[in-house]
């Protein structure tokens, strides 16, 4: 990798061009499948959580039902949002594999700006719903919509830290096997971030709307 950006690769085997950069060392190809198994088990919480949700929705105990809370725009914006973070972060990926280093933090911070801008319109949502009385107590339904979206929530939180803590990395090493293998675990991360927020548009949102 030739671009000035690039940090020199001191002390690893020499890189094969046919193999992306995050699998250059076997270590690091364990992490990933290790990775991998972790969004398995993240994926039954989440299958949980939905079939909660869906078993709870009716059950609104005289309180407000989905009908009445949920507002097309905010959630449309969210979804969009999220929708191009997941872009611009295959972007950084892509970026990361030419070994174009201030790219691939340009990208990563625009995909940070879109998740801040989806946490702003939740955090905002969350808060108008309980200051008209629909609290986490209230009833069944509304339990059920708290504890599954903010589970979401809580996750996009924390691949925000996650990768403002790779792009000082970046900063600090460039691009190596191991920020590669970061880079990458947390690409496959807000991928799975934005795959579960389409089923929570899907099944929560649009669904509560007509249903």
């Amino acid at each position: 990798m030739s671009n000035a950006n690039t940090a020199v690769h001191g002390g690893h085997h020499p890189v094969d061009p046919n193999v992306p950069l995050e699998y250059h060392e076997e270590e690091n190809s364990l992490r990933i499948t290790g990775f991998w198994l972790f969004l398995g088990q993240d994926m039954i919480l989440f299958s949980s959580l939905f079939a909660t949700y869906i078993v709870m929705h009716g059950r609104v105990a005289g309180g407000p039902t989905s009908q009445q809370l949920f507002d097309v725009t905010g959630f449309t914006i969210e979804t969009i949002a999220l929708l191009f973070s997941s872009f611009t972060c295959g972007l950084a990926t892509y970026e990361m594999r030419r070994g174009h280093r201030n790219a691939v933090i340009g990208w990563i911070l625009v995909t940070m700006a879109l998740g801040l801008v989806f946490l702003g319109f939740e955090v905002s949502e969350f808060i108008h719903d309980v200051g008209i009385g629909a609290t986490l107590q209230r009833s069944g339904f509304l339990s059920a919509f708290y504890i599954l979206v903010g589970t979401h929530g809580s996750h996009v939180t924390v691949g925000l830290l996650w990768v403002t803590l790779l792009v000082i990395q970046l900063l600090r090493r460039g691009i190596t096997p191991v920020t590669a293998r970061k880079v990458f675990l947390w690409s496959i991360y807000w991928h799975f971030l934005d795959a579960v927020w389409i089923f929570i548009f899907t099944v929560v949102y649009l669904t509560g709307k007509v249903i």
